[in-house]
């Protein structure tokens, strides 16, 4: 093989054993898990908003910004329901630049997968302990997933990702939700497929392991927008759009229809100051129609503490080092703006 193996790593339950979860710490995530699914369910007709840098990059800013969002939440708790974004690895189309703590915990820093393990684990559980947020990550390695699966309360699965049969089965067998995005080229029967898959009880193979999966009713679909053959980016959240998922849901027989609206990425053409607008216009929809009403339960937006993004090396502290991010100001302004509408 043309590889080098350079140490084997940690176990998930090794690294469950050096950082484990208390008491508090598991009757925390309880609650936020029954909340999270009572909106998904249509039970509660409160808002989901998922919210949070485009990466985690440092521990200290992280947990700044994930603090930040707890009085607010207390503000709005009957409105919204906030699950904060740690997404510890950074999906690279080409492969180049920064892949997340996971990776590389430190972002100036050669890689360290080593530590990067121990990293992510406290950094999701002192997020959980000091916060009382359970937080979202993005299951880009399905592997990986029981490094951190007693302190997570929802996982994406991203555009890149959804059509991948491991994602699939692996989603199929968590019993936290799961958001599908719709992948980079736009084909909602993809994403359909991937919730159908999701949803269903599978014979596979995992860590090992020949495991079965009793399905996930809450694996649901996040729009994202997409792009074309000429590499332009176009929305998929407007009205008719969500009308067609809609349809699509109808269709399909699949249990619990839902749909979580990204705000960034293809939808906003990567530009981030059209975040608030593309949500309040989700909201919009949300109210004229009922059927949308019914579909959409909430919004993911990329926030971190300053507005923008720099390139790695810059070291500004709480400025994404990925994709640009609402500053915590705009942040702040909008969950409110939000809690109002709805």
């Amino acid at each position: 093989m043309n590889m080098t193996f350079n140490r084997e790593l940690f176990s998930p339950q090794e690294i469950k054993q050096m950082y484990p979860v208390t008491p508090e710490a598991v009757a925390l995530k309880q609650q936020n898990d029954q909340e999270i699914r009572s909106v998904l369910s249509g039970e509660s007709d409160r808002l989901l908003l998922v919210i949070g840098p485009c990466s985690a990059d440092r521990e200290d800013a992280v947990v700044d910004y994930i603090s930040r969002l707890r009085p607010v939440q207390e503000k709005v708790k009957d409105k919204i329901v906030i699950v904060p974004r740690i997404y510890t690895n950074k999906p690279r189309t080409t492969g180049a630049g920064y892949k997340g703590m996971l990776h590389q915990p430190d972002p100036i820093a050669s890689p360290d997968v080593f530590k990067g393990l121990v990293a992510i684990r406290k950094l999701h559980l002192r997020a959980l302990l000091e916060t009382g947020f359970s937080c979202a990550d993005e299951m880009l390695y399905p592997e990986n997933h029981l490094f951190l699966s007693d302190i997570l309360s929802y996982v994406a699965v991203g555009a890149r990702s959804v059509e991948n049969q491991q994602h699939r089965l692996v989603a199929s067998g968590l019993d936290i939700p799961v958001g599908m995005k719709n992948p980079t080229g736009g084909d909602l029967s993809v994403m359909m497929n991937s919730i159908r898959a999701a949803q269903s009880s599978h014979s596979f193979i995992y860590r090992n392991w020949d495991v079965q999966s009793a399905g996930n009713p809450y694996a649901h679909a996040i729009m994202r927008g997409y792009v074309d053959n000429h590499g332009t980016s176009h929305p998929n959240y407007h009205y008719e759009d969500l009308r067609i998922l809609a349809d699509l849901y109808q269709s399909s027989g699949l249990k619990n229809p839902a749909c979580i609206v990204d705000c960034n990425h293809s939808n906003s053409g990567k530009n981030y100051l059209e975040q608030g607008r593309i949500a309040k216009e989700v909201l919009h929809s949300m109210r004229h129609c009922e059927t949308v009403n019914a579909l959409v339960k909430g919004l993911m937006i990329e926030s971190y503490i300053e507005d923008g993004a720099q390139k790695s090396g810059e070291c500004v502290y709480g400025k994404s080092i990925t994709d640009p991010c609402l500053g915590w100001e705009k942040t702040e302004r909008l969950i409110y703006e939000l809690a109002e509408l709805r």
